[in-house]
């Protein structure tokens, strides 16, 4: 059963709703920059570990302002148990000091803007605009939408940014937000990288590589 790409998009968005009703980010967060920091934390890292980490970080530091002056050797310390903390303490700790100076204390709502912070790219930017903010810009591709949107037919390309181009280009904005988590849900869940669950997969009968 052939779709056009953007049939096929909707098929797919479709089907996965079904299974995940409510998809969202998994990161733990009350405001715009606990969103930033968990997301920068999560680079490499799962969210599990991110949110172990943050459950104690977010009580420790209650604002922007507190991140901006807190202790860099302290700042390392308390995400010490996270991937390449020493780097990504220090790019949280340098967005609060610009958000502070630069945008009055709060987080900016554009992907200009987003992206000149160390440590931000445009997943980064992605996840916190669409989720903090509600604001549709792109697509946040992760390594499970890159994988999924590879064997779902989706795009040849490799480069996120690339990625990221051919989904908008085939998906309705308003679903680009949903998008993004279904296929990360989805590829936690069933379509592992290694061994697909072939027998679980709502999409099989319409996934071109259903044969690996």
């Amino acid at each position: 059963m052939m779709f056009g790409k953007e049939r096929h998009m909707q098929e797919i968005i479709a089907r996965l709703k079904k299974i995940y009703p409510d998809p969202r980010t998994e990161l733990h967060y009350k405001t715009p920059f606990e969103l930033l920091a968990a997301t920068i934390l999560s680079a490499q890292a799962t969210d599990a570990s991110v949110n172990r980490a943050t459950g104690r970080l977010f009580k420790k530091y209650k604002s922007i302002g507190e991140f901006a002056g807190a202790s860099l050797p302290e700042l390392e310390k308390d995400v010490s148990s996270i991937n390449f903390y020493r780097n990504k303490a220090k790019n949280i700790k340098t967005c609060a000091e610009i958000i502070m100076e630069k945008y009055g204390g709060k987080v900016p709502r554009t992907m200009a803007e987003l992206t000149g912070l160390p440590g931000v790219a445009r997943k980064t930017a992605n996840i916190v605009l669409s989720n903090a903010f509600g604001l549709n810009e792109g697509i946040a591709v992760d390594t499970h939408v890159k994988r999924l949107s590879g064997r779902l037919g989706l795009t040849s390309k490799t480069d996120p940014v690339k990625i990221e181009q051919d989904l908008m280009a085939v998906t309705a904005r308003e679903e680009w937000s949903d998008l993004s988590h279904l296929l990360i849900l989805h590829g936690r869940r069933v379509c592992l990288a290694r061994s697909p669950r072939h027998k679980d997969c709502v999409l099989y009968d319409i996934c071109p590589s259903n044969n690996i």
